[in-house]
């Protein structure tokens, strides 16, 4: 009787780790296949925007040829059409050093000698190329680790999928890129707009420590650090200014980009901002890792309804991004969403 006990419980355990490894397995399994299908969304999303660098570029050139008969002029005219015409012909193993080629020629290019609509199209095209492509490697990233992992390995969970690459592209500050204007700072941040089941954003209550008396709104977020993806910025920030643990791979986006110059804490700031959307139940932030600028400058946080964000903008404390009131409802569908959006331009 005491054996036979001894021997059902060591196969309830050997069951029980079995089934254990299987529904790892299985997790694990369909966990790689999101990753794969987000690793494709975002190859031809860079594929897009480095198509239309390309388009771009023959407009440039066409720009240029115009010009008159100054043989350096015709000379950049004729290279940045050959490299376009390359760039979209190569294989992608190749295309890394041809699409470098046209990024150093495009920084090359005497901006004050086009007209000022084409500016802004290369401005936006050469941000949408870095986007796209830091998305694209941040995707990669979270693939490749999984994927390399020793037990995913021996039990082949990630099938036949070949392993995604790394795009590797020089991210210059072109001329282009520029706002004309002499700022102290330049920076990348990662934002986050956190909805709770009711579909109410989190908002931080901050000033500028210069200016203690004028109040404004902001969602989560703040500056990449080097080193650090998007993704990673974004969950960093969360926790640090309101204490939320959360899953990288539950961020949806990015979604919006907005390039804002602004003055802070004394110097003049240009921030190219990518806003990720995220679910969680209602909370009560506690900040748990701010420094001391961000201690003097955040001081209050509030849940708020599209109603509330419109009130606090009438008060006269102004919300950031702009119209978050009238965004909500497309991060309320990014969040909700099986794959990421499309980023694109807000105010």
């Amino acid at each position: 009787m005491t054996f036979s006990a001894t021997g059902i419980l060591v196969v309830a355990l050997i069951a029980a780790i079995v089934i254990t490894i299987g529904v790892w397995a299985y997790t694990t399994a369909n966990r790689l296949d999101r990753l794969h299908v987000r690793t494709d969304q975002a190859r031809h999303a860079l594929d897009a925007a480095l198509a239309r660098r390309a388009v771009v570029a023959r407009s440039v050139a066409t720009t240029l040829s115009g010009l008159g008969s100054d043989p350096e002029l015709l000379d950049q005219a004729r290279r940045l059409v050959a490299l376009a015409d390359r760039a979209e012909r190569a294989n992608w193993r190749d295309r890394e050093a041809v699409e470098n080629q046209l990024a150093a020629a495009l920084s090359a290019v005497d901006i004050a000698l086009l007209p000022p609509q084409l500016v802004a199209e290369l401005a936006d095209a050469e941000a949408r190329v870095l986007i796209a492509r830091r998305f694209h490697n941040d995707a990669v990233r979270d693939t490749l680790a999984l994927r390399t992992r020793r037990l995913v390995r021996i039990l082949h969970l990630g099938g036949t999928a070949p392993l995604p690459t790394y795009f590797e592209i020089a991210e210059r500050v072109t001329p282009a890129a520029s706002t004309g204007l002499d700022v102290d700072t330049v920076r990348t941040s990662a934002r986050v707009v956190l909805l709770d089941e009711d579909n109410r954003v989190l908002l931080l209550r901050g000033c500028d420590p210069k200016v203690p008396d004028v109040p404004f709104w902001f969602t989560i977020g703040g500056g990449v650090n080097p080193g650090e993806t998007l993704r990673e910025a974004a969950i960093r920030e969360l926790y640090e200014e309101t204490g939320y643990p959360a899953d990288s791979s539950m961020l949806r986006g990015p979604l919006w980009r907005r390039v804002a110059v602004f003055p802070f804490n004394g110097e003049l700031i240009r921030s190219e901002e990518l806003f990720f959307a995220l679910r969680a139940k209602n909370f009560d932030p506690v900040p748990a890792n701010l420094d001391y600028v961000e201690r003097r400058s955040i001081n209050g946080s509030k849940w708020c309804t599209p109603a509330d964000i419109a009130a606090l903008d009438h008060s006269g404390e102004t919300v950031y991004p702009y119209h978050l009131d009238q965004l909500l409802d497309e991060a309320v569908t990014a969040a909700d969403a099986d794959i990421d959006p499309e980023v694109r331009s807000i105010r």
